[in-house]
């Protein structure tokens, strides 16, 4: 990836104003430790706030926790906004932060520890000694702990908002063993699984659960994005309501998971509320993940603007809105190649009422799931021209889909995105604008810009042949890396003013 500035690091007094204005922009930038309590908070803690004295702040959960610290049962650090830094000039540094991104995702968090860490090392092309040499220099705690740290909050969320038995608590945040997720709990927080889950009676689904975000955030930009592309029987939105809910199929360990949940946006407190079915549940620290993709809630606005801020006066707020399933959003983006957004919805739609498997919500119009890799893959290419998709089409999808289902081809948040937008390109029918949209949404590449786009040419005041513009795309936007998927939303939806020096 690319070398951009980092988040300019705090100094401790400047977290401290942070923390008595409970700033929600340095939300999950950083922790503090209260010594006279023995707890650890989020910057926008309700609690009164400590005297600086008592003061420690950490970067990470983990390192809080190394030190002795409980996580406070009030602001629940376990909600926080994750960290996001996407490039940095130091080798060791890049390491560590591709590293943390992989521990913060749930899929990563199953098998015994040791076998958890050299398959994390490997992915990362290093010796897990050398993984653990570089986190110990640089956040003072190893892979190991911050992986511990990642599944305790983890469970202790579960613990706290749903009814799911402590065994399947301990399952879902990937712990080995009831035995060792109990003693885990006692040594790191002194409390054993059942006097966590006390305060009161939940309701029979749980309780909605909080997810934060830095601000500002545009909800009803993100939902209306949404609902423009919205497929009837698998989502459906109110963006007066701020309300968003749709169907879903995990893959987590192995095991499927069936069910839908629903979103309820309130920016005045910077949070949205997630509701889940009971079947989603045993799944529900990778459902949060997608979620937090979905709205892209751990962006870290501060950081974007300093690169995009003085080209994009008034797109601040604006996310990326992201995807729960990559498979189904690169279908839908090949679905939409060189049609209106309109036509491509329509065939969406076709698509799920033939090949979609049915499902029972508490919402009759939500009523399909997304069809599988398998069942596309296999599907018969008159069936696919009876929907109305040109021949063309049904190549690019029947090969997308044989190759996600074979395994070949991995369209998750960590797959490599030059390589994986390589692959995508040597696929019958998927052209370069397909990869980098599909690398911008489902890949969560911060710097996809798909250079080819003829709103962004119009948007940006390009002018000449098409290679000439495509060319001029590519160049004027060399500034805004590694954010230039930010400068792509923010340029459809008009926020681009040329600079002197971009006339």
């Amino acid at each position: 990836m690319d070398s951009a500035p980092t988040p300019t690091p705090l100094d401790d007094d400047a977290r401290y104003l942070a923390l008595c204005t409970r700033d929600a922009r340095f939300d999950g930038r950083f922790f503090t430790g209260v010594t006279s309590t023995g707890i650890y908070c989020r910057p926008v803690c309700a609690v009164r706030t400590p005297r600086r004295a008592n003061c420690r702040f950490f970067d990470h959960a983990a390192q809080a926790e190394r030190a002795g610290f409980r996580p406070c049962m009030r602001c629940r650090p376990e909600l926080a906004p994750l960290s996001r830094t996407w490039s940095s000039q130091d080798a060791a540094e890049l390491l560590v932060q591709h590293a943390s991104r992989l521990l913060d995702d749930p899929a990563h968090w199953l098998g015994e520890d040791g076998p958890a860490m050299q398959r994390l090392a490997a992915r990362l092309g290093v010796s897990d000694r050398h993984l653990r040499r570089v986190f110990e220099a640089r956040l003072g705690v190893s892979p190991l702990q911050v992986l511990h740290t990642r599944r305790l909050l983890a469970a202790k969320q579960l613990l706290t908002d749903t009814r799911l038995p402590i065994t399947a608590v301990a399952q879902a945040a990937g712990f080995a063993s009831l035995r060792r997720f109990n003693a885990a709990l006692r040594e790191r927080y002194g409390l054993s699984p059942m006097a966590l889950r006390r305060g009161g009676e939940l309701p029979a689904n749980g309780r909605a659960i909080a997810l934060g975000w830095r601000p500002p955030l545009d909800a009803p930009a993100l939902l209306r994005f949404l609902a423009d592309r919205l497929l009837p029987g698998v989502d459906a939105i109110d963006i007066t309501a701020l309300r968003y809910w749709r169907t879903l199929r995990l893959n987590v360990g192995g095991t499927e998971h069936h069910g839908w949940f629903g979103l309820q946006f309130e920016p005045a407190r910077q949070r949205v509320w997630l509701h889940a079915s009971d079947s989603l549940l045993p799944a529900l620290p990778a459902l949060i993940w997608r979620v937090r993709a979905l709205c892209d809630l751990d962006a870290d606005p501060q950081a974007i603007d300093a690169v995009l801020g003085a080209h994009f006066p008034g797109g601040t707020a604006l996310r990326v809105p992201g995807a729960v399933d990559g498979f189904e959003l690169a279908v839908r983006a090949v679905l939409g190649q060189q049609v209106t957004v309109a036509a491509a919805r329509t065939l969406a739609g076709r698509l799920v009422t033939r090949f979609g498997e049915l499902i029972d919500t508490p919402d009759p119009t939500l009523n399909r799931m997304f069809p599988t890799p398998q069942s596309l893959a296999g599907a018969d290419p008159d069936a696919l021209g009876s929907l109305g998709i040109v021949r063309q089409r049904q190549s690019a999808i029947r090969a997308l889909a044989e190759a996600v289902a074979s395994g070949v081809l991995d369209l998750g948040p960590h797959a490599d995105p030059v390589a994986t937008t390589a692959a995508l390109q040597a696929l019958p029918g998927i052209g370069a604008w397909t990869a980098q949209y599909i690398a911008m949404r489902a890949l969560r590449w911060p710097d996809a810009w798909p250079a080819g786009d003829i709103a962004l040419h119009n948007a940006l005041q390009l002018s000449g042949s098409p290679r000439e513009r495509e060319r001029a795309c590519e160049a004027l936007a060399q500034p805004w890396r590694p954010w230039r998927s930010y400068a792509v939303l923010r340029t459809w939806a008009g926020f681009y003013q040329p600079t002197p020096h971009h006339l």
